[in-house]
């Protein structure tokens, strides 16, 4: 296990990551799934009911996502954990240089620390980002139940995996690769160099190489990213039944994908009533198998686990939903329009009574008023808040 560390520390020093490039302004955009008021909603149906929180980004790299938690948690305590003190260094002049810890935000915190070390840390976190790690542990069972044990009760975790159907091609060629490197394995910067020469040399027609530019070449550019991909020296795809024999040996309730049209059986099989009759039948983790199997492009894994006691709004229920008091999700590009980018930047159109309707949780910041308040002044329904709040457009507070 230490000698898996050491080599994956040695990669991480050497080709820090991700590459982001450092600006002296705070990042762009957002990723919703990292907003703790958004994730939140997203799992439990409404708002949490603190933002003053503690914040664990685990394998926090050179801090992009560590800078984003500070940018849509301006309120939490963020600390950022990693193995590369290269990769911690980049972190720190990140926040640093962009401002973000200093906007009247509590100072970040980065230590480099394992996470088989977690222990020494003191207290318990209310989220846990968890981002391109666990797949890189010796042990990532070990590596998530100690995650788990500093999760607070009511908390959540972020978690993203590798995936094995759409990883076939990246397996192929990582193998190829250390074939022809032979025992120079931990000389990354050579394995970057055998296969940028491989991609040049092999046919055009090659699958590998077809692979690689209609999926990853853009971003391959960098070397960081290119050794990441390819040279890393541990590696774990997951597919269904070992991704949930992973969440199983956690302890921790799994919530859900965090893309979850993607795993909405009806995109691939609506035309069919009798296949989908079919698939109602099957268990949720098989019905999440057939889906992967019939279009295996996906390449990752992205979720949410909690610790209970989790709350759970009942939107279903007129009443509940009319004491709600409705605010305007913080992860929305182009607000206000009544054309905007979602949640995850994807155009969206609002109709009119929509776009009122937003327009009244805008002004609820100075006077709240409750959905059934402003569903007296527009021309809208319960069941248009209830696709508002489906969709993220909105966020809900149990009145």
């Amino acid at each position: 296990m230490d000698q898996i560390s050491t080599a994956v520390k040695q990669l991480y020093d050497t080709y820090p990551f991700p590459p982001d490039p450092l600006s002296d302004e705070p990042p762009p955009g957002y990723n919703w799934r990292w907003c703790w008021s958004v994730a939140h909603s997203f799992c439990t149906g409404q708002t949490p009911q603190q933002q003053q929180i503690r914040i664990l980004d685990a394998g926090c790299g050179t801090g992009s996502s560590t800078e984003y938690l500070i940018q849509l948690n301006p309120e939490a305590a963020v600390l950022g954990i990693d193995l590369s003190e290269g990769a911690i260094n980049v972190a720190k002049e990140r926040c640093q240089r962009s401002g973000i810890s200093t906007a009247g935000t509590p100072v970040p915190e980065f230590k480099r620390l394992s996470v088989y070390d977690i222990d020494q840390l003191d207290g318990q976190f209310d989220f846990i980002n968890c981002v391109g790690m666990l797949h890189h542990l010796p042990d990532p069972i070990q590596g998530l139940q100690n995650l788990a044990s500093k999760l607070a009760p009511g908390g959540l975790i972020h978690i993203f995996v590798y995936a094995e159907l759409g990883r076939w091609e990246i397996r192929l060629m990582q193998q190829a690769i250390a074939l022809l490197q032979n025992k120079d394995a931990v000389d990354y910067q050579k394995g970057v160099k055998i296969g940028r020469q491989l991609f040049a040399t092999l046919p055009k027609d090659n699958r590998l190489v077809n692979y690689e530019a209609t999926r990853w070449a853009m971003e391959n550019q960098r070397d960081e990213c290119f050794a990441d991909m390819y040279v890393h020296p541990q590696e774990i795809d997951y597919n269904i039944k070992t991704l949930f024999e992973l969440i199983d040996a956690s302890g921790l309730e799994f919530i859900g994908f965090s893309n979850p049209d993607y795993w909405n059986p009806e995109r691939l099989l609506s035309q069919s009533a009798e296949l989908m009759q079919q698939v109602q039948v099957l268990s949720e983790r098989d019905r999440y198998r057939l889906i992967e199997l019939l279009d295996p492009e996906i390449s990752h894994y992205e979720f949410f686990l909690g610790k209970p006691p989790l709350p759970r709004a009942n939107w279903s229920d007129d009443q509940a939903l009319k004491a709600a008091i409705p605010e305007i999700s913080p992860c929305l590009n182009g607000w206000p329009a009544q054309t905007l980018f979602d949640s995850n930047y994807q155009l969206a159109s609002l109709s009119e009574a929509e776009y009122e309707f937003m327009q009244a949780c805008d002004a609820n910041q100075t006077a709240p008023k409750t959905v059934g308040e402003i569903l007296t002044q527009v021309q809208l329904d319960l069941a248009g808040v209830r696709s508002l709040q489906s969709r993220q457009f909105i966020l809900l507070t149990p009145g």
